[in-house]
């Protein structure tokens, strides 16, 4: 019979002079004496050897995996929240896995019964909509999570919000200060939870300023993109004359200007527009754009560093973030405007 192949681990532990003992410590992070930590990365490297990141993850109960699960990865503001992430998580030793579930809150349910079975360590989660299955799958779940965004009651989890409702504040004061009156509101959909968040703003704001509310200066996009925004927008323009309109993020903003400028509108001398999130575009745009800064870095950082303690204290108490708004003004409301 010929002899068994020896497993390469054994190879290491021979070729280093220690035992398999040791090789399995120093490769999976353990402590180990410097002398042997060093004689074991070197026969390693000499025989090409690459640890089982599943069979290790098995052994000592960590993927050393964080996954990032967003509606829409091409949304500049999910993007912005990513690299934000993925700086914080990688400092700490962990690899930032990302999905894009869309809206269907069904595939983010999919989602956390795969990441259940221990393909990753934690998971932040930022839903465009929870509702009670989900929530329910939410509470059920063993994996650690912070959520980005409102969580409905009885879901007591890590979470980072932006208040929604200040920055349209932010918003519609800015326009009403500068004569304003037929304010209009290109929202994204109202069952949603940025949507919700921003029609209340929207109205509790106007309400305030004591500013006509006009059902037709109202229109919600089918999404919170660019495309849905140009059709929100044409239809807006259809049915109401307003001097002023706000958007509840930058790429409907930007819709609501391309609309404006086809039917010969100038902007802002005729109407003055404002979006949400302050992304890149918003300096891109022509004139560029004035926006309300939901601080989505600063709530993906918040939200990474949530995580980490998580996985660090699992039974410290629950905390709740939220991050205040700010307001760049720029050509879009006052002509020639620059941050």
């Amino acid at each position: 019979m010929p002899e068994a192949k020896k497993s390469t681990l054994v190879l290491v532990a021979e070729r280093a002079g220690v035992s398999i003992a040791s090789v399995s410590r120093v490769l999976n992070g353990l402590p180990a004496s410097q002398r042997v930590t060093e004689r074991v990365r070197a026969a390693a490297d000499e025989l090409g050897y690459v640890p089982d990141a599943t069979a290790r993850s098995l052994k000592v109960g960590k993927t050393e995996q964080i996954a990032l699960a967003v509606a829409d990865v091409g949304n500049p503001v999910y993007v912005s929240m990513m690299r934000e992430i993925s700086r914080v998580v990688t400092r700490a030793g962990y690899r930032l896995v990302l999905s894009s579930t869309g809206s269907d809150p069904r595939d983010q349910i999919d989602l956390l019964v795969s990441l259940n079975r221990g393909f990753a360590d934690g998971l932040i989660l930022s839903p465009l909509r929870v509702p009670a299955e989900l929530g329910a799958q939410l509470r059920a779940s063993r994996l650690p999570i912070v959520i980005i965004g409102s969580l409905p009651p009885g879901v007591e989890l890590d979470n980072v919000r932006a208040d929604s409702v200040a920055g349209m504040a932010l918003a519609v004061d800015h326009l009403a200060g500068l004569g304003r009156e037929r304010v209009a509101f290109v929202n994204g959909p109202v069952d949603t939870v940025p949507g919700a968040a921003r029609l209340n703003g929207y109205l509790t704001a106007m309400t305030a300023r004591e500013l006509h509310l006009n059902a037709d200066a109202q229109v919600s996009a089918k999404d919170f993109t660019y495309k849905a925004g140009l059709k929100a927008a044409a239809r807006l323009l259809e049915q109401s004359t307003p001097d002023a309109i706000v958007c509840a993020n930058d790429l409907l903003a930007i819709a609501a200007m391309k609309v404006a400028a086809g039917r010969g509108l100038r902007v802002p001398d005729d109407v003055a527009i404002v979006g949400m999130d302050d992304t890149d575009l918003a300096d891109l745009a022509n004139p560029a754009l004035t926006s309300v800064d939901l601080g989505a870095t600063q709530r993906a950082k918040a939200a990474a560093k949530l995580l980490l303690r998580r996985l660090d204290k699992p039974q410290a108490p629950v905390r709740q973030v939220v991050i205040e708004p700010t307001l760049t003004v720029r050509a879009s409301t006052v002509p020639g405007a620059t941050p």
